[in-house]
């Protein structure tokens, strides 16, 4: 297992100094998370398809050494990056998705790793995966201000 010092030597992306560098980097198999990203195994999420309605063949991006850049938080905040060893690892973000929530899908050949100068990294096993936003109800008064409303607000993506 590698851990987070080795990676970010070896990617070049840093993270915030109050991250032990000497900590294992955990591989995860299954469903994991960082931040307001979900990294979910593609066969869980039988709605999420390749190809657009425009484009139904997936273009895929081979991801090289120094990551692609998936998803910033708002305001220009901190990336979410995906890093793989050359050849390993391609991503695409031709997808279709009924709940608007998946930005794209990776398909690893070996461990690859998101890094986010935050939450440090976490591994990805061998597989394909569908990388999506979190979403949460958001609390607040509607329209019309009924107290039956209140609890129904509108849906509202995670920023970390």
């Amino acid at each position: 297992m590698m851990t987070l010092g080795e990676l970010t030597e070896r990617t070049g992306l840093d993270v915030l100094e109050h991250l032990a560098r000497e900590t294992a980097v955990p591989v995860v198999d299954g469903m994991q998370a960082q931040g307001d990203l979900l990294v979910v195994p593609m066969g869980m999420l039988g709605n999420v398809r390749l190809g657009m309605r425009w484009f139904p063949e997936a273009r895929w991006l081979a991801v090289p050494p120094q990551g692609v850049e998936l998803l910033r938080s708002t305001g220009g905040g901190n990336p979410h990056t995906l890093v793989a060893d050359p050849g390993q690892c391609r991503w695409t973000s031709d997808v279709t998705d009924p709940t608007d929530l998946a930005i794209g899908v990776l398909e690893a050949a070996a461990v690859v790793h998101l890094i986010h100068p935050e939450h440090g990294a976490t591994g990805i096993a061998p597989g394909r995966y569908v990388v999506r936003r979190q979403r949460e109800r958001a609390l607040g008064a509607a329209p019309g201000g009924l107290r039956s409303r209140l609890m129904r607000g509108a849906n509202q993506f995670v920023c970390d």
